[in-house]
């Protein structure tokens, strides 16, 4: 029930997952006894799962359970107030346009390179990038098609014309007709006509190992905003 709920929502996958797990997780305290759960209980619940987990897993728990009661139970929250993670915000490093040019020299392997210059270029997180498609490129109007951003909202980046060209390019190796970045593990022939995008796993081990190689000793996000040439 919880799960056809979730989906109805039109809630992302990944968020599907937490509440799903949030609601095992306490279904396993309670010996899923949970339909009638007081703030005494949620109280000791929280407070034992912040002995073993994050402020991100106590948060999404919370949220978890505060859909289950909306939605499935069709009960009120019964502890209002309960949760205060602390408030703090750790600013990435900023790339320097001579540090973005080394990270794309330094990178052999030519979808990670052209992969890694979209996301500079364009801003991007590393989801919304590997969620890019071939139509969502619109080279007229000089702009690109964000598709599931966070919140679950679209939005339109500019697209400056060298990484449109960049993209052509490397669309030309490719020609997977859906896909902007296929997976290429099987070779250029199948990467035509897969439908699975770049591991986001293998791209990140891939900018870690890059960042290592030049020397790097920042914390880098995927995503930042900058003008920079591809070295392609």
């Amino acid at each position: 029930m919880l799960l056809k709920h979730l989906k109805l929502k039109g809630l992302q996958p990944k968020t599907i997952e937490a509440y799903s797990r949030a609601i095992r997780r306490v279904g396993d305290y309670f010996d899923y006894q949970i339909e009638h759960l007081s703030e005494v209980d949620l109280m000791d619940y929280f407070t034992d799962l912040r002995e073993t987990h994050s402020w991100s897993s106590v948060k999404l728990d919370l949220y978890g359970l505060k859909f289950y009661h909306e939605h499935v139970l069709k009960t009120p929250w019964v502890a209002p107030g309960l949760i205060k993670p602390p408030k703090g915000q750790r600013l990435p490093d900023i790339v320097s346009v001579e540090e973005a040019q080394r990270i794309f020299a330094a990178t052999r392997v030519v979808s990670y390179r052209v992969f890694f210059f979209t996301l500079y270029s364009l801003g991007l997180r590393l989801g919304e990038g590997l969620r890019l498609q071939v139509g969502d490129i619109d080279g007229v109007r000089q702009r690109v098609h964000i598709r599931d951003s966070k919140g679950n909202r679209d939005r339109l980046v500019p697209l400056a014309q060298a990484s449109l060209q960049v993209l052509r390019r490397f669309w030309l190796i490719h020609r997977n007709p859906v896909l902007l970045f296929p997976e290429r593990h099987r070779g250029l022939q199948a990467a035509a006509s897969t439908t699975t995008a770049l591991n986001a796993e293998g791209v990140q081990r891939a900018l870690s190992r890059v960042i290592g190689h030049c020397g790097l000793k920042k914390r880098l996000p995927l995503t930042a905003c900058a003008t920079a040439t591809p070295l392609i």
